[in-house]
């Protein structure tokens, strides 16, 4: 398949701005695989689509305040700083706006005096920074750092931001965009979802940058996917695979946790716990090894998440479901409302 059977039109008023306070009353657009049709629930109603013994799998991920102001030395001009990942201690990917202003060799002053120094390029475009600060970085970038919000959303971040961009089983910080799906779940609804027998694991995939950048190749086969960090502790795997023993179904809570799972799963169709780095890109035909169902929102025209999302289920099918959504007023991406594939 090419890049322009993903692509459709969208009207700005579709795309979410602002989250929903209450973040189970998003619309969730239900697919079912066996019978082609659609109907639709209430995202805080998904008890109604799973049976006990089902497994529900998060991603556990923490969004960090990635965005940083500085200025630049010497020159004084305003550079902003959105940091990526940690690569060592006090070793940064970055990138800079504007980029063309930053050079190797600058130092570069953020907000609450710290200083970092770039020490080389990326074949992104990208720049790797030292930080010199002996203390907890962290802090500091909890402290000066904006939420690091999706370009498509058209207005400064605010403290709400820093609350509902995070999921509410946000653990481990590391990601730079929100595995979006997952921010449809409330306290309450994990306690209905309990209740019934419904079962969750969660696994860590640190989303990045890659998450945001289009696909400019007309074939697919020649993109290339920014690799992210994971790790699939032994007690997901365990209640991943004794789901999988006991026939009951593998619900991933979007597109991050099916990359995850697809990377780590083995020929037999089970999961391993391990960590690493991964650059699966996935898109149709494409046979998954672990998937029953996914929970997931609605993407980016020509992004690799709708790809995925094609691959899952059909990718006409989906591209029908997308204009449906479309006529109804569906809220899009990543505070809009959701869709589950079962």
């Amino acid at each position: 398949m090419r890049l322009s059977d993903f692509k459709y039109p969208i009207s700005e008023k579709l795309i979410a701005q602002t989250p929903l306070k209450e973040r189970d009353k998003a619309r969730l657009m239900v697919l079912d695989r066996a019978t082609h049709s659609t109907h639709e629930l209430i995202f805080r109603e998904l008890d109604q689509l799973l049976e006990p013994g089902d497994c529900l799998v998060f991603n556990d991920t923490r969004v960090f305040p990635a965005r940083l102001r500085g200025h630049k030395d010497k020159t004084d001009a305003e550079i902003e700083v959105f940091l990526l990942r940690e690569l060592n201690n006090n070793l940064w990917e970055i990138m800079v706006k504007p980029a063309r202003k930053v050079r190797m060799g600058n130092t570069i002053t953020i907000e609450g005096g710290i200083h970092c120094e770039i020490i080389d390029n990326t074949t992104s475009g990208g720049r790797v920074v030292r930080f010199n600060y002996d203390g907890d970085l962290y802090k500091v970038i909890e402290k000066y750092g904006k939420t690091p919000l999706p370009p498509y959303i058209k207005r400064e971040p605010d403290n709400d931001d820093k609350k509902y961009y995070q999921t509410i089983f946000a653990d481990k910080v590391g990601a730079v965009a929100a595995p979006t799906a997952g921010l449809h779940f409330t306290n309450r609804l994990m306690n209905k979802l309990e209740k019934k027998g419904v079962k969750s694991a969660f696994l860590t995939l640190h989303v990045g940058l890659g998450t945001f950048r289009p696909v400019t190749v007309e074939d697919l086969s020649r993109h290339r996917m920014d690799s992210e960090y994971y790790q699939v502790p032994q007690q997901a795997a365990d209640t991943i695979n004794r789901t999988i023993a006991e026939g009951k179904r593998i619900i991933a809570v979007g597109t991050t946790v099916t990359r995850t799972l697809e990377t780590v799963a083995t020929f037999s169709g089970r999961i391993k716990a391990t960590e690493g780095w991964t650059d699966k890109f996935i898109y149709p035909p494409y046979k998954f090894k672990v998937v029953d169902g996914l929970i997931t929102n609605f993407h980016l025209p020509g992004s690799t998440l709708l790809m995925l999302v094609s691959a899952f289920y059909d990718r006409d099918l989906i591209m029908k479901a997308y204009r449906k959504a479309k006529r109804e007023h569906y809220r899009f991406f990543s505070y809009g409302d959701a869709m589950m594939i079962l």
